[in-house]
């Protein structure tokens, strides 16, 4: 016989609407206390300092930045994040970026991409294990003033090609560098280099004179006062627009050869790497991106009232809100999964973030237009949180992997080969 009397111990009752969403919203991921503390930490800077600041940023032209934000998230230790403890770091793996660029992608994606790409950038540096280059690239980010890096890839005829060593030798007028005693001289063009106005340094990737493809691709560090080096006008976006992209002109930049990281020829296997952890973290921004959306979709269906109940109450709606959060919690489980397979070295290093960033890419898309649906008119205009998260949704989808690409990536991935 089933006792109908006795209280459960701890249960959530009805009234108590805080257990019953975290009761409703459980994960079989526990983050790691450090983890835990820095999303707070991020939480609460991305609602006290990003948020206030968010529409103005948006509503600036396009070649304005917000320096004193960025100075903020220095103080916070966020251009540090992945530095070890004892070079005066936060000793962050993907999982704790991840974690941190959700937070701030929920009230403003192109915050997270200012400093998520400049940790990219760092990262070059960071793997290499080279002190001679982390002495001379690193300090900077530990002092008073905020110091950007970036991550030169994307040229103006070639982008997701180089990803592919079959189709990088198709990629024409790629970067090159060519030697000269004991310095490279490279030229070319890079085109959309988020940071690329503001940092100081670059991880630019060329391809060796007479090694075309995936054969000749080198990583170079390049100090962006370097004579030769010019950057271009701002690009003028849909979203993302606190963070700059620019077009950097290489021309006959002379660069030391102790500024290559992994080798001659060592470009694309780091790359494969990198591209790897991006994946993770631009998942996390997108499923920030969902989350934020969802959260003003769920406070105005509690508040608008039509046919004399709020909007929640309605059929259509609820359904509405219940999918929009399963696709937020699927995107953050995906994305912490290829997070701790990236920081552990674990199987499946290509198919768990393509698989993680091409979902949370859809699923952004899609929370972001339901809440704009939801909201309604007001929804649709420029002052409106949601009309900026509309727009911002659609950037992910075309860095670090356009969904066609992530498509090949995984399929190739479940058959074995490279497609």
């Amino acid at each position: 016989m089933i006792a109908t009397t006795t209280a459960v111990p701890n249960a959530p009752t009805l009234s108590d609407l805080r257990a019953l969403n975290e009761a409703a919203m459980p994960s079989l991921f526990q983050l790691p206390p450090e983890v835990e503390e820095l999303r707070d930490e991020v939480r609460d800077f991305a609602q006290t300092v990003v948020k206030p600041r968010t529409l103005a940023n948006d509503l600036a032209p396009a070649d304005e930045f917000d320096w004193e934000m960025v100075e903020a998230g220095h103080r916070l230790g966020l251009l540090r994040l992945t530095m070890p403890k004892d070079l005066g770091g936060r000793g962050m793996g993907v999982l704790g970026v991840a974690v941190a660029m959700e937070e701030i992608a929920s009230v403003c994606a192109s915050t997270a991409l200012i400093f998520g790409a400049s940790l990219l950038g760092q990262t070059s540096v960071l793997f290499s294990g080279d002190q001679q280059l982390q002495a001379r690239f690193l300090p900077s980010f530990l002092g008073d003033r905020p110091v950007l890096a970036c991550n030169a890839i994307t040229e103006e005829t070639a982008g997701c090609d180089l990803l592919i060593p079959e189709h990088a030798e198709l990629a024409e007028d790629v970067m090159t560098a060519r030697r000269d005693g004991d310095h490279f001289v490279l030229d070319g063009v890079k085109r959309f280099i988020t940071n690329g106005k503001v940092a100081e340094w670059a991880a630019v990737f060329a391809n060796i004179e007479g090694n075309p493809g995936a054969t000749g691709l080198t990583v170079f560090i390049v100090p962006l006062d370097s004579e030769g080096v010019t950057r271009g006008a701002v690009a003028d976006k849909m979203g993302y627009r606190a963070c700059l992209g620019t077009t950097l002109t290489f021309e006959d930049v002379r660069v030391p050869e102790e500024n290559i990281v992994f080798g001659e020829g060592g470009g694309w296997n780091y790359l494969t790497v990198q591209s790897n952890q991006a994946r993770s973290i631009v998942a996390a921004i997108s499923t920030g991106v969902a989350r934020g959306a969802f959260e003003i979709a769920k406070e105005w269906a509690g508040e608008r009232v039509q046919a004399g109940k709020p909007l929640y109450e309605h059929q259509f709606t609820a359904r509405k809100l219940a999918e929009m959060s399963s696709k937020i919690e699927a995107s953050r489980l995906l994305y912490l999964q290829a997070a701790h397979q990236a920081d552990n070295m674990l199987p499946a290093p290509v198919y768990g973030p393509a698989v993680a960033k091409m979902y949370a890419d859809r699923a952004a898309i899609e929370v972001a237009e339901e809440a704009m649906s939801i909201v309604g008119a007001r929804g649709y205009c420029r002052e409106h949180a949601v009309e900026k998260l509309v727009r911002e949704s659609f950037g992910a989808r075309i860095y670090e992997g356009t969904p066609e690409v992530l498509a090949l990536a995984i399929t190739g991935a479940l058959y074995g080969r490279r497609l």
